[in-house]
């Protein structure tokens, strides 16, 4: 369950952050007090959003229940997607999301556009609740025999986790600032995806939809097995497995392969010098 919390954190972290900057920059703008009322009103339509993708999950897995495993081998790999998909996108946008934000307030700010306020807070909500919603679904088929109860537990403490932060970043970032936070859990995050990744082989494999090429290619079981307590958290955090097939160890490293490209492209380059400075310098 500790995926679980990890991943309703960080989602509605990033929501917050949304909602923060909106909710700064009304409170700030003489006049704009009616905006307030569209903000929290565009929260509750994103978190309606997220509500019914969830609800349509549930249907599908209801009415498909002989593509069950299908399904849930589909939804790993549709959330592993998602979390490298976000990670990619907070490396590009993260260092002008403040500022993108704020001027596009300005710009419906001078024409009375408020219904714009709601409709930003609702897609913020409903992009992050969505791929929580996903990431759940998709984190909780990769697990065994998951309850509902525990599950929802870890949510909300996930979710009470989420305010503290946002309320300790708040504080003026003394310790850790937005920066520093989304690079230490874009971290988390990919090893997340790579253990999703792992589980996806191993159902298609399952499913014989992928060979297993070579079963065993080493068993480690006698120093870390992935059943213990320690080996455990390593499997559901990193995709650790003490005797893994060689097309899942395949799978992997091509997973990170492709990530050292991908987070190399996405790193924003650094703005260039003017001549005259580098002259001075």
């Amino acid at each position: 369950m500790g995926q679980v919390a990890f991943i309703v954190w960080r989602e509605s972290v990033e929501a917050l952050l949304v909602v923060g900057i909106l909710h700064a920059w009304l409170a700030h703008t003489p006049g704009a007090g009616a905006a307030r009322r569209w903000l929290w009103g565009g929260v509750a339509a994103g978190l309606v959003m997220a509500l019914a993708l969830a609800l349509a999950l549930y249907s599908a897995q209801s009415l498909l229940l002989d593509w069950q495993e299908q399904l849930q081998t589909l939804m790993v790999l549709v959330a592993a997607a998602l979390i490298v998909q976000m990670v990619l996108w907070m490396r590009a946008h993260g260092r002008t999301l403040k500022r993108d934000l704020e001027q596009d307030l300005s710009r419906r700010a001078a024409t009375r556009n408020w219904w714009g306020v709601a409709l930003l807070a609702a897609l913020a909500i409903a992009r992050e609740g969505s791929e929580a919603v996903v990431f759940l679904y998709g984190t909780l088929s990769a697990a065994q025999g998951a309850g509902l109860q525990s599950m929802l537990l870890a949510a909300l403490a996930g979710l009470a986790a989420a305010l503290a932060t946002f309320a300790l970043l708040q504080l003026g970032g003394r310790v850790l600032n937005w920066r520093q936070f989304f690079r230490a859990t874009e971290v988390l995050l990919l090893l997340l995806a790579g253990a999703l990744v792992v589980t996806a082989l191993e159902k298609l494999q399952a499913l014989e939809w992928l060979p297993p090429l070579v079963d065993g290619v080493w068993d480690s079981s006698w120093l870390l097995p992935d059943m213990g307590r320690a080996g455990g958290v390593l499997a559901a955090l990193a995709g650790y497995r003490a005797q893994p097939s060689l097309m899942t160890v395949l799978g992997l490293t091509g997973y990170w392969l492709l990530m050292a490209v991908l987070l190399r492209r996405s790193t924003p380059a650094a703005a260039p010098v003017p001549a005259p400075l580098r002259a001075q310098g």
